[in-house]
Formats: structure tokens, C-alpha cells, sequence
């Protein structure tokens, strides 16, 4: 006999999961419909993609479907060569990225740095807000799609507005039961009961269909089709791997846990796999629906599970319920979503952070909005680290001493030699007026790239066309090998200058040895 708390726990779950369950039919039609493709595969896409990360992935709670911003890059895939190139292309997306996760590269997620974590949070808050807006529009006796209006835009807006009110209320009355379900509940009733005229489920597209079946992709299957595929897989699968990953990160946060990268990879890959197999349009994580199921409570991978084991029912037997649900109550459930998942601290602290984490912020939102979720983070990964090498390259400086009964002069180096550093270390250097014996110690600093190497050897060249001796102090091993082979050092003998590890000799002649 279970405990009280883990039956209290599955009651979470089971209520979590037929929250996330209505809230993952009106998105994965919308997405289908996107991509061009039929209702039906979007939502085998939500059950299948759902159910297997669900139970395998590495983040328990989080929830994975047909999403927008893969939906973005299948359209023209499908209008240039058909859905059954998409399947096959769905089927190698989730090849590479079971091969990302077996190669264990799920850790370069940590490379996005923390400005860009929020602006791709508040990106994708904007993108879901746009994405409702769709719902107050309806086609026109013309066949063009025009703004809903008078009393049917305020029966969608007060619809909306009591979604947010039962979900805002219904905490401080009880917390046994999702706010979100009781929303979408509550104003379905009113509709249903009060005759009230307004856009449901149903009126998107029917959702009642089979079983999906098991068949392989109608595509000849050679290297020409091989070449239309691949560049779309690589950028699905890239696509699906970071908007994963992230919501990972994300999830991570608010649950104070550790979620399984290279898991997660390899799970978001055997789903794509299977689903490409049966018929759905391949998917990944979705935020939205992540939040809802967090929002609910749930923790365990039981909701996610259950989420795609219902969507699955409606499509068999419950297709004429569902399709009765308003669609102003699931858009008041996702304007809630928006509001929690947007980052409201960062506009207090835009201010307070460097200009550049500020303009990483706004320029990842933009982009998200403007183009898609990878590009965003990619374009801010780029930025963030170009940041990091100018402010770094500025860093490097020389402490300077004089012996004077040897007359040598000896620079102490600190900061990084790498690409962007290599003017201003130049600089800190004048041959023609230093001493006859110069050191250059290189024990607080560290050379990166071969730029370095080659501002070393530049450096080199400079003091000899000067006729000065220089020695370099402190080197790595693998510094000294480059150099080496590149001509320009010796050994220093240990019983004649046993202080100095290497010593720069002629360039390129018979003095430079190895």
C-alpha cells in the first residue's frame, strides 16, 4: 500500500498530465498546419515524440512535441518534395542527435552563457504571445484571414480573461487541483452550457483518427535523395537539440535539480527516429507545455507520460469532447504560461549589468522573434564570446624591472596571448631601446592560438633585427615544441643560465637549433 505522499504525488501527476494533454492539441495542429502537413501527423508527432522522452529522457517533467520552430523549417521541405521526404528527413534528424548524445556533447550547452539564457526565455515569452494571436483571426468570405471584431473579439477576450482569473484564484482557494485544468474547465462549461458562439477545438480541424502504423518512408533511397535531406536533418536536429536542452536548463532552475544532457540527446533522437517511422512531423522540447506541467506540480516523468497516453485517446475515441473545447480557454492558459515564463527580473536589471550583457539580452530576444531559436543562440554565443576576447585582449599588460649590473631587462607578462591580444602585446615591446639582454616571463600568462606563437616569433625577429639577446621565461611545453620547429629557439644549457628554460637564437640559420 503506497504511502500518502506518493498517492498524493501520482494525483499531481495524473492532473499535471490532463492539463498538458488539452493544452498540446490546439499546438500541435496549429504546428501542422504550419509545417503543411495534416493535423493528424502533429499530434502523432505530440503522443509519440511525448510518450518516448517522457519515459526515457533526461529531464522527468519536461514535455516534448511538435513544435513551431521546427514547424518553420519542414514547410518548405514538404512544398518543394512531399511529406514522405519530411518523415525520412525526421528519421536522420533523430540519427544525429542520438549520435550527439552517444559522443557525449550535450555538455556544450554550457557554452551558452547566462545573458543568453534570457533572452532566449524572453524571446520565446514573446514568440508564444505571438503565437496565440493567430487564434483572433478567422477566414474572411473572401478566403483572406481578417481580425476578429466586435462582439465576437469581446466573447474571445472575456473567455480569456476568466481563464486567467479561475488560474490566478484557484491557488488561494486550493492547491489539490491545476489551476490550468480547472481554467480550461470551467470556461468550456460556460461556453458549452450558455450557448455562447466562439471558436473551438473543432473548428481548427478534426482531430478523430487510427492507431499510427508502421511504414517506411515512400522515398527512392539514394544519394540524391540523401542530399535533400541532409542539410534540413542537420539543421532540425540542431534546432530540436538546443530548444531541448535549454528548456533542460531552464527546468533545472526552477526544480533546483540536474538533468542528463547527452540523454536527453540520445532520448530526442530514438523519438524522432520511431515518429519518423509512423508518421509524425518529429519534434522536441516544448517550453510552453513544459511550464504548464511545472506550473501543475508535476515532477515525476508520470505526467508526460500520461499527456501523450491521452492524446492518443482523443484521437481514438474522444475526438468529439475535445474538439468542444474553446479555444479562448487553452490561449488564457498560454497567456498565463507567457507571463511566468518571461523573465521580469532582467528588465529590472538591464541597467545594472555590463552594457554588453544588456545588448546580448535584447539581441538574442530579437533574433528568436525575428528568425528562430537556434540562429538566436547561436548569434549569442558568437557575441558573448567576441565580447569575452575584447574585454580579455584589453587585460594584457607588462610588469617591467632592470638588473643593472647585467644589463638586462625583464618584462613579467600577465593576461592571455591569443588572436585578439596580439596588438597590444606587441606594443608593450621596444627593442631598439631596451637593453642588450632582455627576459620576457611568461609565468602569469598563457599563450591560447597560433596567433600567439606567430606574435612570439614576430617578437623574435624584432629583437634580433635589433641585435638583442631575448629569453623566454616560463613557456609550456607545447609552446616551446611549436617554437622549436618553427626555428627560432634553443635549449638554454642548464650549467651555463640554468634560470632560463628557453633562449631565442637566429631565425631560420644554422644557429637556430632544435
Amino acid at each position: 500500500m503506497a504511502d500518502l505522499s506518493t498517492v498524493a504525488r501520482i494525483r499531481v501527476e495524473v492532473l499535471a498530465g490532463l492539463t498538458v494533454s488539452l493544452a498540446l492539441v490546439p499546438e500541435a495542429v496549429a504546428f501542422a498546419f504550419v509545417a503543411g502537413v495534416d493535423p493528424l501527423v502533429g499530434l502523432y508527432a505530440a503522443f509519440i515524440v511525448g510518450l518516448v522522452t517522457s519515459v526515457s529522457g533526461g529531464r522527468p517533467g519536461m514535455i516534448s512535441g511538435a513544435t513551431g520552430a521546427l514547424a518553420v523549417v519542414m514547410v518548405v521541405l514538404v512544398k518543394e518534395h512531399g511529406v514522405e521526404y519530411l518523415f525520412l528527413t525526421v528519421i536522420l534528424m533523430g540519427i544525429i542527435q542520438m549520435a550527439v548524445g552517444a559522443l557525449k556533447q550535450g555538455r556544450l550547452i554550457r557554452m551558452v552563457p547566462y545573458p543568453v539564457m534570457l533572452g532566449f526565455v524572453n524571446g520565446l515569452a514573446i514568440v508564444i504571445f505571438l503565437a496565440q494571436l493567430e487564434s483572433f483571426k478567422f477566414e474572411g468570405p473572401n478566403g483572406h484571414e481578417q481580425w476578429l471584431s466586435g462582439s465576437a473579439l469581446f466573447t474571445m477576450l472575456g473567455l480569456i480573461a476568466v481563464t486567467m482569473a479561475v488560474i490566478y484564484l484557484i491557488p488561494k482557494v486550493t492547491s489539490k487541483f491545476p489551476s490550468a485544468l480547472a481554467g480550461i474547465l470551467v470556461v468550456s462549461g460556460v461556453v458549452i452550457f450558455g450557448g455562447i458562439e466562439t471558436t473551438t477545438v473543432g473548428d481548427l480541424s478534426s482531430i478523430s483518427g487510427s492507431f499510427p502504423t508502421f511504414s517506411v518512408p515512400d522515398v527512392p533511397l539514394n544519394l540524391e535523395t540523401l542530399w535533400i535531406i541532409l542539410p534540413h536533418a542537420f539543421i532540425l536536429a540542431a534546432i530540436g537539440l538546443i530548444e531541448s536542452l535549454l528548456t533542460v536548463s531552464l527546468i533545472d532552475g526552477i526544480t533546483e535539480t540536474k538533468g542528463q544532457n547527452n540523454r536527453e540527446c540520445i532520448s530526442q533522437g530514438a523519438a524522432n527516429i520511431i515518429t519518423g517511422f509512423f508518421g509524425g512531423m518529429g519534434g522536441c522540447a516544448m517550453i510552453g507545455q513544459s511550464m504548464i506541467n511545472m506550473k501543475s506540480g508535476a515532477r515525476w516523468r508520470l505526467s508526460g507520460a500520461l499527456a501523450a497516453v491521452l492524446l492518443l485517446v482523443y484521437i481514438l475515441v474522444a475526438s468529439s469532447l475535445i474538439e468542444q473545447i474553446p479555444i479562448a480557454a487553452l490561449v488564457g492558459v498560454m497567456f498565463v504560461v507567457v507571463i511566468g515564463t518571461f523573465s521580469w527580473s532582467s528588465l529590472r536589471i538591464i541597467r545594472k549589468v555590463p552594457v554588453s550583457d544588456a545588448f546580448v539580452m535584447m539581441l538574442v530576444s530579437a533574433v528568436t522573434v525575428a528568425t528562430d531559436l537556434a540562429i538566436a543562440v547561436i548569434v549569442g554565443v558568437i557575441v558573448s564570446a567576441l565580447v569575452f576576447a575584447w574585454n580579455t585582449a584589453r587585460s594584457i599588460y607588462v610588469e617591467e624591472s632592470i638588473d643593472s649590473t647585467d644589463n638586462r631587462k625583464v618584462y613579467t607578462l600577465h593576461g592571455q596571448l591569443f588572436f585578439a591580444s596580439i596588438t597590444a602585446f606587441r606594443d608593450l615591446f621596444h627593442p631598439p631601446h631596451d637593453p642588450q639582454e632582455v627576459v620576457i616571463d611568461f609565468q602569469h600568462s598563457r599563450v591560447w592560438d597560433h596567433s600567439g606563437i606567430e606574435a612570439i616569433v614576430d617578437l623574435a625577429r624584432r629583437y634580433q633585427a635589433a641585435d638583442r639577446e631575448l629569453h623566454l621565461l616560463h613557456l609550456s611545453e607545447n609552446c616551446q615544441r611549436i617554437l622549436s620547429k618553427a626555428n627560432v629557439i634553443i635549449d638554454s644549457d642548464p650549467e651555463v643560465d640554468p634560470s632560463y628554460r628557453v633562449t631565442v637564437s637566429g631565425l631560420g640559420g644554422s644557429d637556430g637549433g632544435h
